[in-house]
């Protein structure tokens, strides 16, 4: 009887990556180096007004802008002014950082791995910045609110938060460059 070792892996799970690109759902294509979802441009757009609309009407209503502005204008003393120029300059680089990582392609001329960010040498400097002006931006400006307008600590936090849903709404409103071929950073090495 001539017995041949059996394969110690099925073959659906073969060592091997597959070189085809297969489709698993309509928008999603598959292949061995990423996982793309095409959106409509339509369903994007809707998608961002969700945070526009809601975001533009809050920040209205509550007068967050008026307020931060007499605030940035001297209106709370020197320590508020204080905190909203940083505020606003925190605010400034994040949506310069964003408008960085959104124009990376074009920059580079290659598409970045966005899922394995910290695999990436730009990728993984920049997201830590943007998450960082981000965070202390907001805590910043929720700060110089609260304490020195007439919208305190709660308004104060809706506000801030409504007016950052707006500018991220219109940030992902930018169409975001697609390179060819798509050629990630580790493909180069």
């Amino acid at each position: 009887m001539s017995a041949t070792p059996p394969s110690s892996a099925p073959p659906s799970l073969s060592s091997s990556p597959p070189t085809h690109i297969t489709r698993t759902h309509a928008n999603v294509r598959t292949d061995s180096q990423s996982t793309h979802r095409h959106v409509p441009w339509t369903t994007h757009t809707l998608r961002q007004l969700k945070l526009v609309l809601p975001g533009a009407a809050l920040t209205y209503y509550l007068g967050t802008v008026h307020d931060f502005l007499s605030i940035l204008h001297g209106g709370g003393g020197s320590w508020a002014q204080t905190g909203a120029f940083t505020a606003s300059g925190l605010g400034i680089m994040t949506i310069a950082l964003f408008i960085y990582v959104l124009l990376m392609p074009w920059i580079s001329g290659e598409e970045p791995n966005y899922q394995s960010w910290r695999d990436s040498g730009i990728l993984s400097s920049v997201i830590p910045a943007l998450t960082g002006s981000i965070v202390i931006g907001w805590l910043l400006a929720v700060s110089t609110l609260g304490q020195w307008s007439s919208l305190g600590y709660v308004k104060g936090t809706i506000g801030v938060s409504a007016f950052y849903a707006l500018t991220f709404g219109l940030l992902g409103l930018i169409p975001v460059p697609r390179i060819g071929s798509r050629k990630t950073m580790k493909e180069k090495l």
